[in-house]
């Protein structure tokens, strides 16, 4: 329930009821909001900072537009708490990202003011071009679509697709607001500035405009010195030439903290037809002295006290995958001069902080353009240098195209650090890296490694770089089994796999499992309750085909576990090879469902979709029975 102190935000259950507030009560809603957001996630989890940042735009929106007729697109979606609140899900806010709760980012089916999901950046702009299009079509032509867009996914190409194609739509309602949270408030951002910005935005300066337009145009000196006039004007006002290129009127930069401001401009943009941009300026983490003064940190917290902030713990006694990933380039590095290390915008997340630190000649964050980073190795490696791309699974799929076409085609000798594969817990579907084993073992040239440990992970990390080709780890979010490593640069044998545990049950009633990855952990646990036999796969491509017959041959049965889609992932490949040596047996393929898994702890999902110990042992069971033998499915195919 809502904090009884917020007696003004406890009475506000849609945006309607915010339109019916005096403009003099929002700066009272803006401080009781932040201050559900800074306690909500104090509790939960979650973005902060970014949410922080956005609560009197936020309020603004809903107050100067018509929502949900008219469609507000959050980019990425990580900054919509404070949308959320005001859009009836204030109560909901004990639930976010756990299971069964509420999403950490818009969703079409939690509510009509989502009006597109999303989670990943940049495609607000496209969202809004579309729908605005639609709504014309439809006969909605006064209805608005504004697309919030941070200056961080305005580094992506998608974004100026779409700002290309919706300048010339002049017919089409498309607003789009730059959340700049990176930029500090300059001088133009004061009194005479924000009386401009309001007059541009109303209706007068739009009349006068026609006006000299109807003027003018006979006199095409004329005309052309007043628009060279104009914009040169606007652009000493503000960075706004490169959009105004683009066909929109650009306006700004606005203090995003200015309710005041940010009502008035909001509201004349409502009546106005057209591309419209308007910059605004923010800070991230803003009323939070602690997320203003280290934004980074409280960007995506855990739980925490917001009196004391977060406090540092001593460092974990099992090293994450991440960590591992870090010392490993470090060590690699060190003994290579030609490494060079590639991020799209995730050096914290992906573990290159300590190796810009070390080797800030060869660092490279290309910002949110994955496929930029992509391409960008294909032409380091080009040039006979050795690239390593560090990318989360989720974000390696906005770079398919690049992946297949600029790196496997040609054969290029890249390294791909594939962080956050399977399921990623809170941040739900649109972050789990569920697809790379489906969608990285169809490209040849690739070779693609799941390690069973941390240990492991650092061998398959060698052996990749020193593949001469394009090559891949993949590894979960968290840490593993907490089987330590050594600082040695070793490899693995290209294709090989491993028996872990060798099944004593008599002939006619053995199971062999076939884990890849981080299943190898469950498949070990779940083989004690069966007797069964335990293969550490580790190569998804080139898949030890040899070790499969082996097992094939000495087994009634196979099963396959991985933390991946079974369609077409690493136990296809198994069942694919055994069809190619005329082998038929048994098959049950354990993996993710065909279906998005919603978020929630990671240990608990994995029990819901069956992978955990007592899941694997229960499907085994299940399948076939307490006793297999081979006889009773004899001439049966994989399943």
């Amino acid at each position: 329930m809502s904090d009884p102190k917020h007696t003004l935000l406890s009475t506000i259950d849609s945006p309607a009821d915010l339109r019916r507030l005096p403009r003099e009560r929002l700066p009272q809603l803006a401080d009781e909001l932040r201050e559900h957001v800074l306690h909500s996630v104090s509790r939960t989890g979650g973005h902060l900072s970014s949410n922080l940042g956005t609560v009197e735009l936020t309020i603004a929106l809903h107050y100067a537009f018509d929502t949900p007729d008219d469609r507000i697109i959050w980019d990425v979606g990580h900054q919509s708490y404070p949308h959320k609140i005001l859009t009836g899900r204030r109560d909901a806010m004990g639930g976010l990202r756990q299971y069964g709760g509420i999403s950490g980012f818009p969703r079409r089916c939690e509510s009509e003011y989502d009006t597109f999901g999303t989670a990943h950046s940049s495609t607000s702009i496209s969202a809004a071009v579309g729908m605005a299009v639609a709504s014309r079509n439809q006969g909605h032509g006064k209805r608005q679509h504004i697309a919030v867009i941070g200056d961080g996914s305005m580094s992506a190409g998608m974004a100026f697709e779409a700002l290309n194609n919706a300048g010339v739509m002049r017919d089409c309602n498309v607003i789009v607001i730059l959340n700049d949270n990176e930029m500090s408030i300059s001088p133009p951002v004061g009194a005479l500035h924000r009386h401009l910005t309001k007059l541009m935005s109303g209706n007068f300066y739009a009349a006068a405009r026609r006006v000299g337009q109807k003027i003018l145009d006979p006199v095409p000196p004329l005309r052309e010195f007043a628009r060279k006039f104009e914009e040169h004007t606007k652009g000493m006002l503000g960075p706004g030439t490169i959009f105004e290129e683009f066909g929109f009127n650009y306006l700004g930069p606005i203090d995003g903290h200015d309710l005041d401001t940010l009502v008035s401009t909001l509201t004349n943009l409502r009546h106005r037809g057209g591309p419209q941009f308007l910059h605004v300026v923010t800070r991230k983490g803003a009323g939070y002295k602690l997320a203003e003064a280290d934004p980074i940190l409280y960007h995506g917290p855990g739980k925490f006290d917001p009196v004391r902030g977060i406090v540092k713990t001593a460092v974990p006694t099992k090293p994450t995958y991440t960590s591992v990933f870090s010392d490993w380039i470090c060590d690699m590095a060190a003994k290579d001069s030609r490494l060079m290390a590639i991020t799209p915008a995730m050096r914290e997340g992906s573990g290159l902080v300590k190796f810009e630190q070390q080797f800030p000649t060869r660092y490279f964050d290309v910002g949110i353009a994955e496929q930029h980073a992509v391409t960008f190795a294909a032409g380091i490696a080009c040039e006979g240098a050795k690239p390593v791309v560090a990318i989360y699974s989720t974000f390696l799929q906005r770079a398919y195209d690049q992946l297949i076409h600029d790196v496997a085609l040609q054969n290029l000798d890249v390294t791909f650090a594939i962080d956050r594969a399977g399921l990623v817990g809170a941040d739900g579907a649109t972050h789990a890296g569920n697809y790379d084993y489906a969608f990285l073992r169809c490209i040849p040239n690739m070779v693609v490694m799941a390690p069973a440990d941390e240990a492991e992970c650092r061998r398959m990390l060698t052996t990749a770089y020193e593949y001469a080709g394009p090559a891949a780890v993949r590894y979960p979010r968290g840490s593993g089994p907490g089987v330590a490593t050594e600082r040695v640069l070793d490899t693995l044998p290209l294709g090989k796999g491993e028996i872990r545990r060798q099944s004593g049950a008599a002939a006619g009633g053995r199971v062999a499992i076939l884990a890849f990855g981080s299943m190898v952990a469950p498949a070990l646990a779940a083989a004690e309750q069966l007797d069964a036999t335990v293969a550490n796969m580790r190569f998804v491509k080139p898949l030890d085909a040899d070790l499969v017959r082996e097992l094939a041959a000495s087994h009634d049965a196979i099963v396959t576990v991985e933390e991946g889609a079974i369609m077409g992932g690493a136990g296809s490949a198994v069942t694919e090879a055994l069809a190619a040596h005329g082998i038929v047996l048994p098959v049950l393929q354990l993996g993710l469902p065909d279906r998005f898994v919603d978020h929630g702890e990671q240990g608990v999902l994995l029990a819901e979709c069956g992978l955990d110990a007592a899941g694997i042992a229960r499907s085994v069971r299940e399948r076939f029975g307490g006793r297999v033998r081979l006889a009773a499915v004899a001439g049966s195919a994989s399943a």
